[in-house]
């Protein structure tokens, strides 16, 4: 089934006449003023701006690209010349980015009008959003549970109906979780397949690129306009970038896909084992071939990435020092001073914990016991990956281990947070490409269905989503009371 108001038929319409790129923008701008303080989704609107954009592109002086008219919302990780750049946090709320991100200046190439900025875990550093320094996204499908995280403003907002899609980052699953908790899709490119240049690091090894969206079929359009080479970030990979909507034909007959007996084992909740037990059988009624597969690694996931990740954190936030930008301390009586009380101000605990955790395995006598070992723990979940996409096309299973948790629920418990991330992690240590598309609800709350391919093979996976939605519509489902007046 198709999502309403999809991307190629909103598009469209303007391309035709049916509607202008500034009606779009202002219902849009409509809904984020009438719902976002009910969900704090946004950090920054960008009325003016959004505006000033498609007004260009109603005109003909903007670029006529294949989201002309597109509204979107960038998670707040990602430079946008002109607006605030906060990245979830006090150390950036006085920043402003003289410059544009390679995937914002891509995606207003091809036609895009952004319509503000959203809120997100303060350096991505997190699994509910609620460790913004602008306070806590609430999930639009019942405000007093999580969204998840770190993206968790850009998935609120798509799934509220603020935006049609929304840029976000994955780290460690902070597209493919919150977009599971959220009910929306979510894709994580293969690291290297989108420019991290203007994407402030949180772990440089691990972060990258991709979006929110509806249905498969959006994001196909959205990360077809987001992804390619770009040499001014050395971890981008030179390779072609497939026209990802034009493949989408959803035949997957004869697709071995894979179910890792550990992603099926305790600690996955019996309601959503039961919603991605009944997503494969859709999958498998579709023509896939489900096919028992062994990760053996997987248990070593969450603390191999709990010592990369902070490691390669205290160092990319070593810059924040209260001299050069960011924020600074008052009348400071030394540069000790300047420098302890700037960083003590400046980020938040959880992000304050995550520097110290880094900053002790990277130090002389604990890095070859720490550092060295889970890089090479790391190599063998990747090579986990290798055997297992030797035999299956896909891999599919739970991105959580259940629904979204109450706000404040685990706030006080780090290491039960961190498991949130239990299926996630080992893609994200690998570079895999993955998504969450919705798959089911249990009490009102939404289940997300992870897909994993082989590197680069997004197009395998997006036309694997796009299949499944094909057959099923809960990737159309809206939360109550954010339904009405959807569509422009």
């Amino acid at each position: 089934m198709t999502a309403e108001n999809g991307i190629r038929s909103l598009v469209a319409r303007r391309a035709a006449g049916e509607i202008s790129a500034a009606e779009i923008a202002a219902h849009y701008l409509e809904r984020i003023e009438r719902h976002d303080g009910d969900l704090n989704t946004l950090i920054s609107v960008c009325a003016e701006r959004a505006r000033a954009q498609a007004e260009a592109v109603d005109a003909g002086t903007a670029a006529d690209g294949p989201l002309a008219g597109l509204p979107l919302i960038h998670k707040d990780i990602f430079c946008t010349e002109g607006v605030k750049t906060s990245c979830g946090s006090r150390m950036l709320d006085n920043f402003i980015a003289p410059y544009d991100a390679t995937a914002v200046a891509r995606l207003a190439a091809a036609g895009a009008v952004t319509l503000g900025k959203a809120n997100m875990d303060e350096f991505a550093m997190g699994s509910s959003n609620e460790t913004s320094y602008y306070g806590p996204v609430r999930n639009p499908w019942n405000r007093d549970y999580v969204p998840g995280g770190s993206s968790g403003g850009s998935a609120a907002a798509v799934a509220a109906g603020l935006a049609p899609a929304a840029t976000g980052t994955d780290t460690g699953g902070s597209i493919r979780q919150p977009a599971a908790l959220c009910g929306v899709t979510g894709i994580k490119p293969t690291y290297g397949r989108v420019s991290r240049y203007g994407m402030i690091a949180f772990a440089s090894s691990l972060d990258q690129g991709g979006c929110f969206a509806r249905s498969a079929e959006d994001c196909a359009h959205v990360l077809g306009a987001m992804a390619g080479f770009d040499a001014r970030d050395s971890t981008c990979v030179e390779r072609d970038v497939p026209d990802y909507a034009a493949a989408l034909d959803g035949n997957i007959r004869g697709l071995r896909i894979g179910l890792p007996k550990q992603y099926f084992a305790d600690g996955l909740e019996a309601g959503s084992r039961a919603a991605i037990d009944k997503a494969i059988a859709e999958l498998e009624g579709l023509g896939a071939e489900p096919v028992e597969i062994e990760l053996p690694h997987t248990d070593l996931a969450v603390s191999t990435y709990y010592v990369i990740a902070p490691a390669e954190a205290s160092s990319n936030l070593a810059r924040y020092d209260g001299v050069r930008y960011g924020h600074r301390c008052a009348d400071p009586v030394d540069l000790d001073d300047l420098y302890s009380r700037s960083r003590a101000e400046g980020f938040g605990r959880e992000v304050q914990r995550r520097i110290m955790v880094g900053a002790y395995v990277l130090s002389a006598g604990y890095y070859d016991a720490y550092y060295v070992k889970a890089q090479q723990t790391r190599r063998l979940i990747a090579d986990d990956f290798t055997r297992a996409f030797a035999d299956v096309d896909l891999i599919a299973g739970p991105v959580t281990q259940a629904p979204a948790f109450r706000l404040g629920e685990k706030l006080d418990d780090p290491v039960s947070m961190y498991l949130n991330d239990v299926y996630t992690l080992p893609a994200s240590l690998a570079g895999l490409p993955g998504m969450s598309v919705p798959a089911g609800f249990v009490e009102g709350l939404p289940v997300g269905l992870q897909l994993l391919a082989p590197w680069f093979e997004e197009g395998r996976l997006l036309n694997a989503a796009h299949a499944f939605q094909q057959a099923t519509d809960w990737h159309t489902r809206r939360p109550p009371g954010y339904e009405s007046q959807e569509t422009p």
